[in-house]
């Protein structure tokens, strides 16, 4: 019981951390299954993590998105144009995470976290939306996909920074946008993640208990924070997941 306690836990902070800042959730899922989970007898594989954060990501998808459509925040169109390029990357992200081994992916995971965190944190001057969405947004969003697939983590990591600074979002629609985006792409990922046998569905519907919950929680309290303090906040924690996974994997190496 301790141990679908936690994984509620876990969920409902993942659910308000990833309605707030644009996220699926895996930033927090996924290490915060991996660093509590065998503390309390229950070992997991990053891979397994994946798995059971997918469905975090479809949870948060659905539970944020709706908070935010009502809120008039989400650019439905922009969603619809840009999904399927996340949910080709995602599929592909996913089939790869099948057979990479966990070092690997931990790797990947932390170096996208860190250079998200400095994109956001640097401030590069906005591309004008005409040149920017035709050569970079799409392969960025694809890009985003297959990090979704791959890590667990939604892709906002990648969309928000994307839609925010090539795109010319203000920051409160790309994260609204990422989170209705993210929920489209999250369906094929944990469907390939279920066919690989890496799903454990008593913790992935504990997890997605609490996200549903914390996400709409989260949308709530992310019109009252101010823009810049969003940004630094995504930053740190970003970066604080990051150098988490590189102590876990490459710290006795």
């Amino acid at each position: 019981m301790s141990v679908l306690l936690a994984t509620i836990a876990i969920g409902l902070l993942a659910g308000v951390l990833g309605a707030i800042l644009g996220l699926g959730g895996g930033v927090v899922v996924v290490p915060a299954l991996q660093f509590t989970l065998p503390h309390l007898g229950h070992p997991i594989s990053i891979s397994q993590a994946i798995a059971i954060s997918q469905f975090s990501v479809l949870a948060v998808g659905l539970s944020g998105a709706a908070a935010y459509l009502q809120q008039g925040l989400v650019r439905a169109r922009t969603g619809y144009l840009l999904s399927p390029y996340t949910i080709l990357g995602g599929t592909v992200g996913s089939l790869l995470g099948l057979v990479l081994p966990a070092r690997a992916v931990a790797t990947v995971f932390a170096l996208l976290l860190l250079y998200s965190a400095f994109t956001l944190v640097r401030g590069l001057r906005r591309v004008e939306a005409e040149r920017a969405s035709g050569p970079l947004m799409l392969p960025a969003m694809t890009f985003a996909g297959v990090m979704s697939g791959l890590l667990g983590i939604g892709g906002g990591t990648v969309q928000v920074p994307v839609m925010n600074l090539l795109g010319g979002l203000p920051i409160r629609q790309a994260i609204a946008t990422s989170t209705f985006i993210m929920g489209l792409t999250a369906v094929a990922n944990a469907l390939i993640y279920q066919a690989g046998g890496l799903l454990d569905a008593r913790l992935a519907c504990a997890v997605a208990l609490g996200v549903l919950v914390g996400a709409r929680a989260g949308a709530g309290l992310q019109k009252r924070i101010p823009d810049r303090a969003l940004k630094i906040f995504f930053s740190l924690l970003l970066v604080f997941t990051a150098a988490q996974l590189l102590i876990k994997y490459w710290g006795h190496a």
